[in-house]
């Protein structure tokens, strides 16, 4: 039998770490004093604390590590799950670093600017409440990314061609949208297109297609994935940028879907209850 501190020099695990591993039922002792609590370990348990300090290494958890010991042939399985999840955050890690930098090389701010006029092809998509949790943002640009796709596709095979950057605005719900889920948030997917009259005709059998009317914005691109910090950052600049007798209209907000990074514009609107015009500001 070895003492704890024979056995925590044979390991290279502190005594501590063994109390640990031992109240958590990965490594626990061959015998354990009644009297002195004194904990006493086998030769042969040096191979089960070096499995668990591999693992360790590894970064899996003290669950994940607990079941390997206990299921044998689930370790691979296991090992492999766990290396999916490590690729998994170090691209997140690697994601944030570049945010980071972007940020730093040039911090977010409000620009006013015309918007021209332009026809859309649009279609509703509904998803799920957004809050603080990643993934439901993740969720909605999914959703989102994928009905562009789709109003592209659909656009190029009526005549259209994709003539700028697309967005997402909020929608009332309507009945169709109801339908799709009792309670969420409701979008419409917009993609500006250039097209004949003989496109637009067949483009709005398929989808719905309106005209976007020229209009002055304040807008704010934040890098990087979206988020409910990053929205609100986004809103909070925007309703702090001074403009001379006029206000943003927050109803008439939408989010510009452009390569790393989400472009917040919400119209301007004058106190009189007139657009400007940009050259004003």
């Amino acid at each position: 039998m070895l003492s704890i501190s024979e056995f925590s020099e044979m390991c290279c695990l502190s005594p501590q770490t063994l109390r640990f591993y031992h109240s958590e039922g990965l490594l626990v002792p061959a015998g354990v004093d009644e009297r002195t609590g004194y904990r006493s370990y086998l030769f042969g348990q040096v191979e089960q604390a070096m499995l668990i300090t591999v693992l360790r290494r590894a970064g899996m958890s003290v669950k994940t590590v607990r079941r390997a010991l206990e299921e044998p042939n689930e370790r691979l399985p296991l090992l492999d799950q766990h290396s999916e999840e490590v690729q998994r955050r170090r691209r997140d890690q690697d994601e944030a670093i570049d945010e980071a930098r972007r940020f730093f090389d040039a911090w977010p701010q409000p620009r006013l600017r015309r918007v021209p006029a332009t026809t859309v092809a649009a279609k509703p998509v509904s998803t799920p409440l957004i809050g603080n949790d990643q993934d439901d943002w993740d969720e909605v640009g999914a959703a989102v990314t994928a009905t562009v796709a789709e109003l592209a596709e659909t656009a190029e095979s009526c005549g259209a061609v994709v003539s700028g950057t697309p967005w997402r605005t909020w929608v009332d719900a309507t009945p169709e949208l109801r339908s799709l889920t009792s309670e969420g948030l409701y979008w419409s997917v917009e993609v500006p297109v250039a097209a004949d009259g003989q496109a637009i005709a067949a483009l709005s059998d398929e989808v719905e297609v309106h005209d976007f009317a020229a209009r002055d914005e304040l807008s704010i691109f934040i890098p990087g994935r979206d988020s409910m910090e990053k929205y609100s950052t986004a809103l909070a600049r925007l309703a702090g940028h001074p403009l001379d007798a006029a206000y943003i209209d927050v109803s008439r907000m939408r989010f510009v879907l452009h390569d790393g990074g989400i472009e917040t514009a919400a119209a301007i609107r004058r106190l009189d209850g007139t657009g400007g015009t940009s050259e004003e500001w």
